[in-house]
Order: C-alpha cells, then sequence, then structure tokens
C-alpha cells in the first residue's frame, strides 16, 4: 500500500546498483504506484553516470506532470548529477534522497569511478536525505553536508545499514511518510 499523498503525484524510481531487488522498498513502492516509473540505464551493474543521468531524465519526460524522485544510493548521485545539469525546479515535485553514499569513502566501489566526482547542489524542490547511523557506504557527516549543500531536510533513522532489502523494511511506511511530507510542502 503506498500513501495516498504519493498516489497522487507520478513517482520515479531511482535504484542504486543491481537495480534494487524484489526485497527493496523501492520495488514496494513502485508495485504500489499507479503511476510510477523505474530509470532504465543501459545497465544497473555497470556504473556509467552518463548514461544513468540520461535514464533518469528520460524516465521524468515520460510523465505527465513533475514527478516525486524517489532515489537509492547511487541513484542518489545519478539525481544530483542530473539536478545540477537540468534544474529540478519545474521538472520534478519533490526528491527523497536515500543512503546516498560517499564517493571518497573507501567502501566506494572502485569501477563507479564516473560518480566520483558528482557533488551536492541546491535543488531548489522540496527534497529529503534520509541516512543510516552504520551504512558502510556513508557516515552521517556525508548525509549531513549533501543534505545542507542541497537544501534539504535530513532524517536520521538509526541503525538499519544501507536502508536496503537487507534492511527489511518491506513497503517502509516511515519512508513514504517523509515522501508524503515532501509532496504536500509542493502543493503549499
Amino acid at each position: 500500500m503506498i500513501l495516498p499523498e504519493i498516489e497522487r503525484i507520478p513517482l520515479v524510481i531511482v535504484p542504486g546498483a543491481n537495480n534494487s531487488g524484489p526485497n527493496h522498498w523501492q520495488t514496494f513502492w513502485e508495485a504500489a504506484h499507479p503511476d510510477c516509473r523505474r530509470t532504465e540505464p543501459a545497465s544497473f551493474d555497470v556504473f556509467d553516470l552518463e548514461d544513468w543521468v540520461r535514464a533518469l531524465d528520460a524516465a521524468i519526460a515520460r510523465c505527465a506532470t513533475p514527478p516525486a524522485l524517489a532515489a537509492h544510493s547511487g541513484g542518489c548521485l545519478a539525481t544530483l548529477e542530473w539536478a545540477a545539469r537540468e534544474g529540478a525546479p519545474g521538472r520534478v515535485a519533490a526528491i527523497l534522497l536515500v543512503a546516498p553514499p560517499d564517493p571518497t569513502a573507501p567502501s566506494f566501489p572502485p569501477d563507479a569511478g564516473s560518480f566520483r566526482d558528482v557533488v551536492a547542489s541546491p535543488l531548489g524542490v522540496p527534497s529529503a536525505v534520509v541516512a543510516s547511523t552504520n551504512d558502510p557506504y556513508a557516515a552521517v557527516d556525508y548525509a549531513a553536508r549533501v543534505s545542507e549543500i542541497s537544501g534539504a531536510s535530513l532524517h536520521v533513522i538509526g541503525a538499519l545499514g544501507h536502508i536496503n532489502a537487507d534492511s527489511a523494511l518491506g513497503e517502509w511506511p516511515a519512508g513514504q511518510r517523509i515522501l508524503a511530507d515532501l509532496i504536500s510542502s509542493a502543493r503549499t
């Protein structure tokens, strides 16, 4: 089940590596949302920033009205890059960035070199960064910097790892509430 506030506008799912499998909260949201699109780069296993940004832009363009974006992990970096290039205002209603990985961290995948230079910039739309206290790919300090630079609210949700399928969140109602609040603030 998806919250009614989210259901009222298109939703674009922006996965990270491996396309957020069947037990990932993004997949549950996609299945429950009547007007949802998932980005479709050539490969979720090949970290090609240009490809991922083009795929995000194409998914947004297929929406009849500005969508909300729900990004996870590497998808957050693709979203930040897209927003810096294209400008989010007028194109999207809200942006949720969940577990953005720190490209300078030792745990960052060595084959994701094209993502290493992504930096946050002001998003200009209601947005939130969600972080876990024990994310192996980013410290809370990094999420806080992304939040501050992008103008997004910061939500530290405890020790939930990388906030992925391994976190066993299912439909993740708390995450839906964060996104619903962003969508509501976009309408005011």
